[in-house]
């Protein structure tokens, strides 16, 4: 029994370290204001077009395909509308709340607190995400990786999450340097605007392993959340940054879009 339990621990704790990944990606994002001081609208919004692309490709063919694997459309269409609900349910019960970066760094407890819950609806998702593509860990069909066999879907959704956090984490920095944070500090925010991810992987993760018969309800469920965030709010974002661009940005965020999707999708057949 022992033993058993420390196994336990050490996959809890591997998928924690996997969801801190996702999370300390976010603070690259903000290294290159250590060599430029801005970053044009037009660049903006191709990094939210290309955050855009891998999030979709990730959700449609590693989570929503990996689910069809697992259970019935109709599961998959149960989590999916369930995971679209939570965000807009969050979002209510936060009254729509809009965070704006630039107020982290002048926060007092409160604001902090509300700050923390904003968070959470938007980079929540992302953990689930992380930890239910950890369902399969130690079973066979996977690779071998510190002592581990991680399941190939695992490991894509790793790497698609982290990357889709450095252009966030540049989105983040982006008013912390209109108002003078220092380079460091706007690291520290934007690793900070992704913590609730590792909680969210572990969460996931202890649910979809214990539960195996929710697991594509899981699947279903972190698509539906990043798609509907897609939509929602990186998709806007992209327009708002590019509203001075000829046609408004549209097609650097098509661009953006179509290279996200270019770099992840061939990676979910592999």
């Amino acid at each position: 029994m022992l033993g058993l339990d420390a196994v336990a621990l050490d996959a809890f704790a591997f998928v924690f370290v996997a969801g801190l990944i996702t999370a300390l990606a976010t603070g690259v994002g903000a290294l290159p204001f250590f060599l430029f001081d801005t970053i044009s609208d037009r660049g903006n919004v191709a990094l939210w077009g290309f955050s855009s692309g891998i999030m979709l490709s990730a959700s449609l063919f590693g989570l929503v395909g990996e689910g069809l694997a697992e259970g019935t459309p109709v599961e998959i269409g149960v989590g999916l509308a369930a995971g679209v609900v939570l965000v807009v349910v969050a979002h209510d019960v936060l009254l729509d709340a809009d965070i704006d970066p630039r107020e982290y760094e002048e926060a007092d407890f409160r604001k902090l607190v509300l700050i923390l819950g904003v968070l959470t609806v938007h980079s929540f998702p992302e953990g689930v995400a992380v930890g239910v593509s950890f369902a399969d860990l130690g079973l066979a069909g996977g690779t071998e990786l510190f002592g581990f066999t991680v399941p190939l879907l695992a490991a894509f959704m790793t790497v698609a999450i982290s990357i889709h956090n450095v252009p966030e984490g540049t989105a983040i920095s982006i008013p912390l340097r209109t108002m003078g944070v220092s380079r460091w500090k706007m690291v520290w925010w934007a690793v900070f605007s992704s913590l609730p991810q590792p909680v969210g992987a572990v969460i996931a993760f202890a649910f979809v392993r214990y539960a195996r018969e929710f697991l594509p309800y899981g699947f279903g469920f972190a698509a539906g959340a990043m798609i509907y965030l897609v939509a929602t709010e990186f998709v806007p974002e992209a327009l708002a940054a590019g509203a001075d661009l000829p046609r408004g940005g549209k097609p650097v965020l098509a661009a953006g879009i179509a290279a996200g999707a270019a770099l992840m999708t061939p990676l979910a057949f592999v």
